[in-house]
């Protein structure tokens, strides 16, 4: 950890304080969430923080937008759009389940989406509670994910 110590006056470090900078620990950054996202691609126990999910959504939501821009230009990339939609099924449920894990609800909520009459109300809680902080205690899912920013 990188630390920040206040000086005195005659040139003494003594630390009255110290504030907290940055710490090399881990970073969950769009990278590492790719990664880890695939690395765990069908581990639905423990926990995702939100940078971890929101970034391989991000990752997905792109991934389509290019791959259907250009299947309008040629069509042989909507056969390419389904195959990395359908390698990207089983993480993205993974990924569901974990993060929902750190929210100390069960993975079965993202099931709730797909209920008939129910899926609107349904997505609009699960996009609140994907948006919340997950739990800072343990809970029955595991240890509280520490990233640091």
């Amino acid at each position: 950890m990188v630390y920040w110590y206040n000086l005195v006056i005659g040139g003494h470090r003594t630390p009255p304080f110290k504030i907290v900078i940055f710490s090399l620990k881990e970073v969950m950054n769009f990278q590492t969430s790719i990664k880890t996202c695939f690395q765990k691609f069908s581990d639905f126990n423990g926990r995702a923080s939100r940078s971890e999910f929101w970034y391989f959504y991000l990752f997905a939501i792109l991934g389509y937008f290019i791959l259907i821009f250009l299947a309008i230009q040629m069509s042989f990339f909507f056969a390419i759009a389904i195959i990395f939609g359908l390698i990207l099924f089983v993480p993205s449920l993974a990924v569901t389940a974990r993060r929902l894990h750190d929210t100390g609800k069960s993975g079965w909520w993202q099931l709730t989406a797909y209920i008939p009459y129910v899926s609107i109300i349904a997505s609009i809680i699960l996009l609140v509670i994907f948006c919340t902080e997950g739990e800072k205690k343990k809970n029955k899912y595991g240890k509280p994910i520490k990233l640091k920013r």
